[in-house]
């Protein structure tokens, strides 16, 4: 009986270590949905005006490759899409990013394994309104692009050994700076969210062939 419960010990103490060495992958999807605040600040002429604030839906996947133990260096893919409307007015702001990122695991003898990483790169922005404003019909769309980066944080619940379930906050930021009949508007849209998600690990070729 000893050894039975020893065993199954034994079991559950290697299904709490993730594979997060060097050499292993890992293959990210997180999502947000209503729990996302973006404030839109907009700058011309010298006079700054506030945008609506809402909630959206975001997609994150993302793919790591451990250059060292616990440390993923990869591709975070964003997708984000927010809908307000307002007396009669609705718009829609889409955008799409791409992220090198780094992300540091603080793996340990636990299930629960806290995770921190960063990355910047490029985003597309694009606004699309439409409606009836004082019995008038408006439509307009513009895109723009320019500077993404954002930092995000959690834990990551290790289900089994490969596969990991994560709970975690992300703050981005897409700066942008265009000149239009000699003055400068600058835009910057800020999005902080909580997410949850999955992650699968995969143990390199050459940690299998030891076995």
């Amino acid at each position: 009986m000893k050894k039975l419960l020893l065993a199954g010990a034994v079991a559950l103490f290697g299904l709490s270590n993730a594979q997060m060495t060097k050499g292993d992958w890992v293959i990210s999807g997180n999502t947000t949905l209503g729990f996302n605040n973006v404030s839109t600040t907009v700058k011309a002429g010298g006079e700054s005006v506030d945008g609506p604030k809402v909630n959206t839906f975001s997609v994150t996947p993302s793919v790591g490759y451990f250059v060292i133990d616990k440390l993923a260096v990869g591709i975070d893919l964003g997708f984000t899409t927010a809908t307000t409307k307002f007396e009669g007015l609705k718009a829609t702001t889409t955008s799409f990013s791409v992220m090198p990122t780094g992300t540091y695991y603080f793996a340990n003898d636990s299930k629960f394994v806290p995770y921190l990483g960063a990355g910047i790169g490029y985003a597309s922005v694009k606004n699309k309104g439409n409606g009836d404003f004082m019995g008038v019909s408006t439509s307009d769309e513009t895109t723009t692009d320019g500077l993404a980066w954002k930092v995000k944080g959690g834990v990551t619940y290790m289900a089994t050994q490969s596969l990991g379930v994560n709970l975690g906050v992300s703050y981005d930021q897409f700066s942008n700076k265009e000149t239009y009949m000699n003055t400068d508007v600058k835009t910057n849209v800020k999005t902080f969210g909580v997410n949850v998600g999955f992650s699968y690990f995969i143990k390199s070729k050459a940690q299998k062939s030891d076995k």
